[in-house]
This record gives C-alpha cells, sequence and structure tokens, in this order.
C-alpha cells in the first residue's frame, strides 16, 4: 500500500472522528514560527522583545522546548502542525529528496504537500471539521487542498490572495515581483515584512479560525553572523516588532477575546567555524566522479543538512559492500562526531531507508563547532567556514537546539512557566482549543496551560 492511499485511509478516518467533535467557529488560532530562535537568547534578560514577553507575561511559556530531529526548518514546521514524528509524517528535507541510481540526488522544493506529509495536519482537520484556514509562508504546504486563502513563500501574480492585496493596496506589483526573485533582490527582511503584511491582511479580512505564519529573517541572520551576534539580535528585534504588528491587526479586528496566539520555533542555532566536506573524501575514494567541483556520477554521496548529513550509497548493487567502508570512513573524519546506521533512524524519531526513501543510509552528526557541506570545494575535506557562522541539525538533546513557546490569549492560562514542552504537544493542544481531534499522534495535550 503506498502512502498516497495510507494517507487518504488517514483523512477517512479523521473525518470520522471529526463527526463526534465539536469544532469552534468562534475561536481563532494563530501560529507565529520565528524561525532559528534558540530557547537561550529567549532567557537571555537583555533581549529586547517587548511584544513576546508580554504574550508570555500574559499567559503561558516554557524555559525550553524540545524540536524534532532532524533539527531542521521543514521537518519541524510539520512537527508543529501534526504532532508525530517525522518517522511518522515524512518530511526530512526543506523539500522531497528524490533518488536515481548512480547520481546525486537532487531536492524538489516546491513538491505537492501531499508527495510529503503522510499524515493529517492541523490545517487538514481544521477544514474538514468547517473551519477556515490561512497561511503565510508556512512550509511543506504547496497544494494542500485545506487552506482557503494561502500566500506562499513565493508567491505568484495570479494567486487569488496576491489578486486581493494588490487589489486593496496592501501590496504591489512590483513587489510580489520582488518576491519572485528570492531574498538575492531585496533581502530577506524585505520578504518578512511581505510575509507580515499578508498575515495582517488574511486575518484582518477573512478571519480564519487557523492562521499559519513565519518569519524565516532570524535563521537567515544566524547563519550569516552567528547567534548571539549583533545583527542576530537586532533581527529577533525586528521580528517582535513585526508580531507586534500582527496583534494590533487583531486588536482591530476586535477578535482578540477569542484569538489564541502560540509563538514557536523550529530549531535552536550553534556556532560554526568549520566546514566538513564528506563528497571531496567519496572523490578521492573514487566513489564520485565529475570534472571540478561538480559530481556527475557516483557510487555514494553525502546531502548535507547543517550539524547532520545523510549519506546514501546511490549504486544499490554495492550497497552491502559500500556500507561499512562508508562507516568506517566516516567515524575516522575530522569534524564528525557521530555515525549512525539509517536503521537506527527510529531511536532519533526518523524513519528507517526502508520507510523513506529520504531516509540516509548513514546518519551524520557534526562535532563542535563543525558543519557539513555537500559541495566540492578544491581538495580539503575540511575547510574555514567563510560567509557562515551558525547552523542547526544538530541532536535534538544539544540544548542549544531547544526553542522557544509562548501561548497567550482565549483558553490560556496566565501566568504559566513551564521547563520544558516538546514541539510534539504543540498541535494537539491547539487541536484541542479549536475542538478538532487529530489522530494518533506523539505529543500530548497541554492540558497545564489550558483554562478548563
Amino acid at each position: 500500500m503506498n502512502r498516497l492511499v495510507l494517507f487518504l485511509l488517514s483523512l477517512l478516518l479523521t473525518s470520522l472522528t471529526l463527526a463526534h467533535a465539536e469544532p469552534r467557529k468562534d475561536r481563532h488560532v494563530i501560529l507565529i514560527s520565528i524561525d532559528g530562535f534558540p530557547a537561550y537568547l529567549w532567557n537571555d534578560p537583555t533581549l529586547q522583545v517587548p511584544n513576546l514577553r508580554k504574550l508570555a507575561a500574559e499567559g503561558a511559556s516554557a524555559k525550553a522546548m524540545t524540536v524534532s530531529n532532524p533539527s531542521i526548518t521543514w521537518i519541524n514546521h510539520t512537527t508543529l502542525v501534526t504532532g508525530v514524528e517525522p518517522r511518522k509524517h515524512g518530511v526530512l528535507y526543506n523539500g522531497l529528496l528524490i533518488r536515481k541510481d548512480g547520481v546525486p540526488p537532487v531536492i524538489e522544493q516546491w513538491a505537492d504537500k501531499s508527495r510529503m506529509v503522510f499524515v493529517p495536519t492541523l490545517y487538514d482537520v481544521a477544514h474538514q471539521a468547517g473551519l477556515t484556514t490561512a497561511e503565510s509562508d508556512w512550509v511543506a504546504i504547496t497544494n494542500p487542498g485545506t487552506i482557503d486563502w494561502s500566500f506562499a513563500e513565493l508567491p505568484k501574480p495570479d494567486e487569488p490572495v496576491v489578486k486581493e492585496m494588490i487589489a486593496d493596496g496592501v501590496a504591489t506589483e512590483e513587489e510580489i515581483g520582488w518576491m519572485q526573485m528570492g531574498p538575492n533582490r531585496k533581502g530577506v527582511a524585505f520578504l518578512d515584512a511581505m510575509w507580515t503584511r499578508a498575515a495582517i491582511h488574511l486575518f484582518e479580512k477573512h478571519r480564519p479560525n487557523l492562521l499559519l505564519y513565519h518569519t524565516l529573517n532570524t535563521d537567515y541572520t544566524h547563519h550569516m553572523y552567528g547567534p548571539r551576534s549583533g545583527p542576530g539580535y537586532t533581527a529577533l528585534e525586528l521580528a517582535d516588532r513585526y508580531v507586534g504588528d500582527l496583534l494590533a491587526a487583531v486588536d482591530r479586528t476586535g477578535l482578540r477575546d477569542q484569538t489564541t496566539i502560540v509563538v514557536a520555533t523550529d530549531h535552536g542555532f550553534k556556532k560554526v567555524t568549520k566546514f566538513v566536506q564528506p563528497n571531496v573524501a567519496l572523490k578521492k575514494a573514487g566513489l564520485a566522479h565529475g570534472l571540478g567541483p561538480t559530481i556527475s556520477s557516483c557510487d555514494a554521496y553525502v546531502m548535507a543538512q547543517g550539524g547532520m548529513a545523510f549519506a546514501y550509497v546511490t549504486n544499490r548493487a554495492r550497497r552491502t559492500e559500500l556500507l561499512p567502508q562508508l562507516k568506517e570512513m566516516f567515524s575516522t573524519m575530522e569534524g564528525i562526531a557521530e555515525v549512525i546506521d539509517g536503521e537506527d533512524g527510529h531511536r532519533l524519531g526518523m524513519p528507517k531507508p526502508d520507510e523513506n526513501a529520504g531516509m540516509g543510509d548513514l546518519i551524520l552528526y557534526a562535532a563542535e563547532g563543525y558543519a557539513f557541506r555537500k559541495e566540492v570545494t578544491g581538495g580539503d575535506v575540511v575547510i574555514p567556514a567563510v560567509n557562515y557562522a551558525g547552523t542547526h541539525g544538530y541532536p535534538a538533546s544539544d540544548p542549544e537546539l531547544d526553542g522557544i513557546f509562548i501561548a497567550s490569549g482565549a483558553g490560556i492560562k496566565k501566568g504559566v512557566i513551564l521547563d520544558r514542552v516538546r514541539n510534539l504537544d504543540v498541535a494537539p493542544t491547539l487541536a484541542k482549543v479549536l475542538g478538532v481531534t487529530l489522530p494518533e499522534i506523539d505529543g500530548s495535550v497541554l492540558e497545564e496551560i489550558l483554562e478548563e
């Protein structure tokens, strides 16, 4: 039985479950993700984020939130809206990994959600229950069929919400054109400003029961300058201002008393000083081939995700032969702290290779101060990390990967401070607030923050 059939069966079971639920059509939930916001920075009293501090003071917060493995953006955003580990929801990259024998894998970033996410999401069950849904720059959400109003990461001029915003004077055709060029045209801070405008427009005009909203500049800045840097603090403070702008819009609608706001993140951050280039080692060993910095054919290949990487035997006929050789090679390589067999993925909340084509045959974790890159630059396996100062992807058990969690507004107790929550707990908690049910979750409802 393929993944799509399993997903459709899961949606059917969810629909039957929802027949007994009582969706709260008078309730509004806004889930905000500030990308790359470490718990240790939230707990730094010098960080000036007054809007977030006020939300926490008037509601509930946690000193730390445990994230999922791999500690990467799309993976953890999917956990936030499903309440299950990546081994079940299926997302392992910022996109869909496509494997072909004998050549390096590639990432199809804008694959349809149905090809990537194998369990029902919070927005799926809300939509099926007759609630309305919206998103601005959420991820792993292309063509879901269960989002009523969408403003994509790179929006297109012919999309309904884009046309609405242009007609209402909220955006211009030129600005949408700049967004289609990505961050290189105007910078990530500009993109955040546009996604915020869209989130405000969506809530004021459509008043969805569920709004998903994601900002990215904090992540970009921490990659470039590192966490605890001056630009990093500035980026977090700018994100706080955008949250304040959205809260002001909620106030303008008169719906603040009916709105629950949750602020979370996808991962923390660690500092980086050196890159490990495993594919250089594979090229030297005769397992990868190509001219200069390219690899056109290979028996093995490594896909990097910052502090972790997946190694694949791309010549399936040689898998039994090559897997122990690769494990030995990577176990003695500078900058690699741990090599784990992909068959042990379950203990990290990830699938096994035969359960998900994106899963690595080996899992590589970088040592302190190191990060992986898939590129083949020069002849050195380890090089300085130039113009790159921080990353994520390291084991979710590392305290520096802990994220933030704040809940405030309708249905949330005031003055609650928890030591730790899990990102697995966010979706089931918000499902209860909305009066809907997520099936077979790994997380738990945070009853201790909810009013009776």
